[in-house]
């Protein structure tokens, strides 16, 4: 079942590249006592990732953080040196989005919002989904109806929603 508003967010662990190396970040820490725009895509460098859905956030970050957004975090079941990668290469880390890896995908499982094409190497995958989330609960949520498309969960339609 997919997590909807109302909902806390599941324990889990992401990951991102630190100083020393990958180190985990715990979904309580994120959120806890803070307003996290959170946004999953389906993989880094791919297609409507690159082209649209993270531009869009880069493009209104500053907008979110003046609605009280405390970060904004770019969720794939990536590892963590790509989604890192991907977040210097696209400019997202400049524009101060945090490229979070669900390595396993176990956390995008929890919260409903896998899917899977093991032809193309997408196992546990995120579909592609925007939220706002407060102290751990989700109080918007949308996810995209079509394939390759990137409007219901745009970074301005997040921030229309704020």
């Amino acid at each position: 079942m997919t997590i909807s508003a109302g909902e806390r967010l599941p324990e889990g662990q992401l990951m991102r590249v630190g100083d020393a190396g990958p180190e985990p970040v715990s979904v309580e820490a994120l959120t806890k006592g803070r307003k996290v725009a959170l946004f999953g895509v389906p993989g880094a460098f791919t297609p409507t990732c690159s082209s649209a859905h993270l531009p869009s956030f880069m493009q209104n970050a500053d907008a979110i953080r003046a609605k009280g957004v405390d970060e904004i975090v770019c969720l794939s079941v990536n590892d963590a040196w790509v989604m890192d990668a991907w977040g210097q290469s696209s400019g997202a880390a400049d524009a101060g989005i945090s490229m979070l890896a669900d390595p396993s995908g176990d956390l995008t499982v929890a919260m409903g919002l896998d899917f899977s094409v093991p032809a193309i190497g997408f196992t546990n995958r995120a579909r592609r989904f925007a939220a706002i989330v407060e102290d751990g609960t989700v109080t918007w949520i949308s996810e995209e109806e079509e394939a390759g498309t990137c409007n219901l969960t745009a970074g301005n339609t997040l921030l229309e929603n704020l």
